[in-house]
């Protein structure tokens, strides 16, 4: 079966592109491209499966067919017709299309959308010698976007989000992502050989991608991808790949993690996640108030996302919150505090100026990670 080489591109928050591009490249792939919220690079079908099960930070792997200037229906149409569409779907595949258009004369998605499955399904019909398509075989998301009139095509390898790692049944209210939780971990350097606290841990997402990083246990190795039914795939690619993934996890060390929350049916959610995810024995759960969390005084760190003030509490209450945490944090004389939040007044509630601010996004929120490394 042959194994094209291809361009692939992985979307990733804003201010999460360098840690991507280093996961990247850690699987054997140079970059070709890192920009504002996305990561390219050329790869094979091999490439599709590793990224995949392996990929902490970003949010899907697309193949990149194709990027065209187009400011009119027919540019568009006469773009994405181009496109050797017969090479990766076969005549019963489904082929959805989705798409986004920002800053372009193309202002209208329905009508884009529209107008690329057109395109496809004339260069099908082509091809195949036929008109009507059943689509009832195996999913070819076809996704779009338009950017200053720039349209960039791609194939969705990945069906559900990365962060989807399968271990939260459900979440509480303003969970973070999976993603975000990791690249907030990374930042800080920790490898799992030191004491690691979440003191809000709502639904367990950053203690258990902590303990799922110590371990080497690649987030995506039990879930499945569209692309795993694809045919070019062939069907030793996503087997191996998970073979390669256990045989690099850590069962050496032994993760020291302290996860806590005030309310005790979001601890028991955490831990209920923690199970799924296979990572319970490493946590250590309990429920308190953050400002009278026990202090270990060994070298650690601290990582946490406390309410800003949008979805969860008001303002009044996150200052006095801030207060409270800054103040009982300052005890932990040995440990890096990590805090993510998008209150603006946070430094000044937490009575100390942050050593480095790193500005990320937590969804749409423009937030900053407050970096004590003391």
């Amino acid at each position: 079966m042959p194994n094209p080489r291809l361009l692939l591109t992985i979307p990733t928050f804003f201010g999460t592109e360098s840690i991507l591009a280093h996961e990247v490249r850690s699987l054997g792939y140079e970059t070709t491209e890192v920009t504002d919220g996305k990561v390219t690079f050329e790869g094979d079908c091999e490439a599709i499966a590793l990224a995949n099960i392996n990929i902490r930070s970003g949010q899907r792997v697309l193949v990149k067919m194709a990027q065209f200037r187009a400011t009119t229906f027919e540019e568009l149409f006469v773009g994405v017709n181009k496109i050797a569409w017969e090479n990766f779907i076969q005549k019963d595949c489904a082929f959805p299309v989705k798409g986004s258009s920002l800053k372009s004369t193309l202002s209208s998605v329905p009508a884009c959308t529209s107008i690329v499955k057109k395109a496809i399904v004339k260069r099908l019909s082509a091809k195949y010698g036929i008109e009507h398509f059943e689509e009832t075989g195996p999913m070819m998301r076809v996704q779009f976007t338009l950017m200053r009139d720039m349209a960039t095509i791609y194939l969705d390898t990945t069906g559900e989000p990365l962060y989807k790692r399968g271990y939260r049944a459900q979440g509480v209210a303003a969970p973070m992502r999976e993603t975000l939780a990791f690249s907030m971990i990374d930042i800080t350097r920790w490898r799992g050989d030191r004491p690691f606290l979440d003191p809000f841990c709502g639904s367990g997402t950053i203690p258990i991608e902590a303990a799922l990083y110590a371990k080497k246990i690649a987030p995506g190795i039990n879930r499945t991808f569209v692309s795993e039914k694809w045919r070019i795939m062939d069907k030793s690619l996503y087997q191996d790949a998970r073979e390669e993934a256990r045989e690099n996890e850590n069962h050496e060390i032994e993760p020291i993690i302290f996860a806590s929350d005030i309310d005790k049916n979001a601890v028991a959610l955490s831990m209920e996640n923690a199970r799924r995810a296979g990572v319970d024995k490493y946590i250590k759960f309990s429920v308190h108030d953050a400002s009278k969390v026990p202090v270990f005084e060994e070298k650690g760190v601290i990582v946490c996302n406390p309410p800003y003030g949008e979805r969860l509490m008001d303002n009044t209450s996150c200052e006095a919150l801030y207060r409270k945490i800054g103040k009982h944090f300052s005890q932990y004389e040995n440990a890096g505090k990590y805090i993510l939040t998008s209150h603006e007044g946070f430094e000044e509630c937490y009575a100390r100026v942050a050593d480095k601010k790193r500005k990320l996004y937590n969804g749409m929120l423009k937030c900053y990670l407050y970096q004590y490394f003391k």
